[in-house]
């Protein structure tokens, strides 16, 4: 697959965030053109120490996705373009819903208007979430399922998605469309605990501090390592088959959070948990026992979680124990 990639220009929205800093420098590993554009908006997660490795060999644009005049010169060129730019708190749209509005529907709907007048022969690979599902009416949860989401941001991702579905199906800007699950591992931003669960145990233990395991714990989900989630986007970039598809990408082999929380307490060999009562804000939108049926991109694409929890988990605690100062 590197071969794929070596000399062809990429353009990560978000790319200096969690995933989109892991996919960069994957693909400056496999010869290609990268340029990166994040807005750094304050506990998004834009870290200029996530491409430490590589920051002599990418272009940084300190851009904002709703820039139509931005959006119109950094696509130009393009042979792929990774979305990941977004609102990504479910808990602040909550409070606030126009955050989710503006970037996440306005944003996506400048950069794909951006490709239809300066690159319709880019390849776009857009970012949702498993949110979009709203509560599982059965499990594991498949493409087919009805979207019924509980929040301003789950909604506004099904919007953002169904923009990109349509410049893909009426304006030709070929795009594939994926509902990524609970994504952990390094890079990640661990300031607070507004976005990922895994990482945010994580810091708990690295800190000394219980892990709070909300509820009685038995809430099933999938967890999936970033490195697996950078093969799916670059294999879904590459495929002719993915195209104006939308996948699932998770894993199918679920886990409570009380063995999550055994689990990082086990291979850090330290720490301990905790139950805790759901906050308000928490039981508003917890949508209960998740994981998705990734059968369709299997066999489509040719993609599967290889990493284990544990594996990841060891490489996450590895990573932060280390680089601690740079993320709280």
């Amino acid at each position: 697959m590197k071969k794929r990639f070596c000399g062809k220009n990429v353009l990560i929205t978000g790319g200096l965030g969690f995933i989109g800093s892991n996919l960069a420098i994957r693909l400056v590993d496999s010869g290609a053109n990268v340029t990166l554009l994040d807005a750094m908006l304050p506990d998004y997660g834009g870290n200029l120490f996530n491409v430490e490795p590589i920051r002599n060999k990418v272009n940084i644009n300190y851009g904002d996705i709703r820039d139509d005049v931005a959006m119109q010169y950094l696509v130009k060129d393009k042979d792929y373009i990774f979305h990941l730019a977004g609102q990504v708190c479910h808990i602040k749209s909550l409070t606030d819903p126009f955050p989710d509005i503006d970037i996440n529907i306005k944003g996506t709907a400048v950069l794909m208007e951006a490709c239809k007048k300066n690159n319709k022969k880019a390849i776009v690979i857009y970012t949702g979430t498993r949110g979009q599902y709203g509560p599982a009416t059965k499990l594991p949860v498949d493409e087919e399922v009805l979207p019924r989401p509980k929040g301003i941001y789950e909604i506004s991702n099904l919007a953002a998605e169904h923009i990109v579905k349509v410049y893909n199906d009426i304006h030709g800007v070929k795009s594939v469309m994926l509902r990524l699950t609970n994504i952990y591992g390094p890079r990640a931003q661990m300031k607070h605990d507004r976005y990922g669960v895994v990482n945010w145990f994580i810091r708990q233990v690295i800190d000394g501090e219980p892990v709070k395991v909300f509820g009685d714990g038995k809430i099933l989900r999938d967890f999936l390592y970033v490195d697996d989630t950078v093969d799916a986007l670059m294999m879904s970039a590459v495929s002719s088959d993915a195209i104006g598809e939308i996948f699932n990408v998770g894993v199918d082999k679920p886990t409570s959070f009380l063995e999550l929380a055994e689990t990082i307490t086990t291979v850090a060999k330290d720490g301990k948990w905790e139950f805790a009562p759901f906050s308000p804000e928490r039981r508003a939108q917890e949508p209960g026992n998740f994981y998705s049926d990734i059968s369709k991109i299997k066999k489509t694409i040719g993609w599967c979680p290889k990493t284990s929890l544990t594996d990841g988990i060891a490489k996450t605690v590895d990573y932060y124990r280390k680089y601690k100062q740079y993320y709280w």
